[in-house]
């Protein structure tokens, strides 16, 4: 059954929209803005609640969801490299397949909850490779987000793991189900040799897919490419094959110039993670310099885009006073046209034929309210504090703060006993 939202105030960035009107959506999509009511509508009073397309989430981890308050790693990281194999290589290798189902109920809760309906996951779990996709599909199919996974290739565990991430990314390729689809992972240049580089391109290439992959995160991922090929790691990316118009390049801090215009000619997505590039300490994004196809991502930290939003803006600011809030609101934005090519219709968009992912919110603000400055109050205002209810792909997933999927108190109560089980392994791994 149709259902048209009336005494709604739309609101969306590209363009910048501001008008009170009704949306009506019918199997999923948005089938038509102002107008008459249908009939045989359900009718959703917003009672002048603003409207916007949900928040698309370019690069996370959801396995890291049960990571929060974990405990210290045997010592202090001195580095970027450091912090991944004392703190993210222990945990991953520290999940199995019930940690992996609450890590994924527990991050699509908190994108809902935060007015995220769309996140594009990296995945990551050497014990637990086979299968680990659908574990993931299927939590973010209870809590009834939308999603784009991969599994992370990596040599790091040898060659026989590195295979068994590319048959678990081929296999969900494969199977990919309505509102989660796939892509191709591959962790980072400097833990995959040239073979490896060649493998990955070809299933891409086979798949008809994009890979997701961590570029020049830290200066490691550049100097590894150096020894090994004497080139920089975006070129040995692309000259391998692994970077084209359908890839996401996350993070890219330590990219020269040659390399961002090399990797724009191409056509590459760029991820911009700032809160996560400032926690690891591996220096500052030229984000600037990254072109129209840029997305923000949180890189695992959580699936609130509005505090990561505001947070690139603050951080950019400081390099250039000539940014404006409207070039990381665009970035935001942009997320959606990143996935609207995976799911073959526009997300992230209140128009006729997108995809119904909706966030209503609690606003009244105190200032005058129109077109010209929603921006300013997106990145200043805009908070998770304010989503009462969300939609996705049509379907209400959070009706008056309440998640309707799954139990949320019995899923957070189990989910602590899991965290407890994960870190108590992670204190066994060297």
């Amino acid at each position: 059954m149709a259902v048209a939202l009336t005494n709604a105030r739309l609101a969306s960035l590209l363009p910048a929209v501001l008008t009170a009107t009704t949306i009506v959506v019918d199997e999923g999509l948005i089938v038509q803005i102002g107008g008459s009511v249908p009939n045989d509508a359900d009718i959703v009073d917003c009672d002048g609640k603003l409207v916007m397309p949900g928040n698309v989430c370019a690069h996370t981890h959801v396995y890291s969801a049960l990571a929060r308050g974990m405990p210290a790693p045997p010592r202090v990281p001195r580095d970027f490299r450091e912090i991944l194999d004392l703190v993210w290589w222990r945990l991953d290798r520290a999940l199995d397949a019930t940690a992996i189902h609450f890590s994924g109920l527990i991050g699509a809760i908190d994108a809902i909850r935060s007015g995220t309906t769309t996140l594009v996951d990296h995945h990551s779990s050497p014990n637990y490779i086979d299968g680990s996709l659908d574990i993931l599909a299927d939590a973010f199919e209870a809590v009834g987000a939308r999603a784009v996974l991969c599994y992370e290739v990596t040599d790091r565990g040898g060659r026989e793991r590195r295979d068994q991430g590319l048959r678990e990314n081929e296999r969900f390729l494969a199977a990919s189900r309505h509102e989660i689809r796939g892509m191709v992972g591959a962790h980072a240049g400097f833990t995959l040799d040239d073979d490896s580089l060649e493998r990955i391109a070809d299933l891409a290439s086979n798949m008809e897919t994009g890979v997701h992959i961590h570029v020049a995160e830290g200066m490691c991922d550049e100097e590894d490419s150096l020894r090994r090929s004497g080139k920089r790691v975006g070129q040995r990316l692309v000259d391998a094959g692994v970077i084209d118009d359908r890839s996401i390049a996350a993070h890219g801090v330590h990219l020269s110039a040659a390399e961002i215009a090399l990797l724009r000619r191409k056509g590459t997505w760029f991820a911009h993670n700032c809160r996560s590039n400032m926690n690891n300490a591996v220096g500052r994004a030229p984000v600037a310099n990254f072109g129209e196809r840029t997305a923000l991502g949180t890189d695992g930290i959580d699936g609130d885009m509005f505090t990561e939003a505001r947070t690139a803006y603050f951080r950019a600011k400081e390099d250039d006073h000539d940014m404006g809030a409207e070039r990381i609101a665009a970035m935001l934005a942009a997320g959606g046209d990143l996935v609207s090519g995976i799911f073959e219709k526009p997300v992230g968009r209140l128009a006729p034929g997108a995809a119904a992912d909706l966030v209503v919110l609690d606003y009244n603000p105190p200032t005058p309210f129109h077109p010209d400055n929603l921006v300013w109050h997106w990145m200043f205002s805009f908070t998770p504090a304010l989503v009462n209810s969300v939609m996705v792909a049509g379907r209400w997933v959070m009706r008056e703060r309440e998640i309707l999927g799954v139990d949320e108190e019995k899923v957070r109560s189990e989910a602590a006993a899991v965290a407890r089980s994960v870190w108590g392994k992670m204190e066994e791994i060297e």
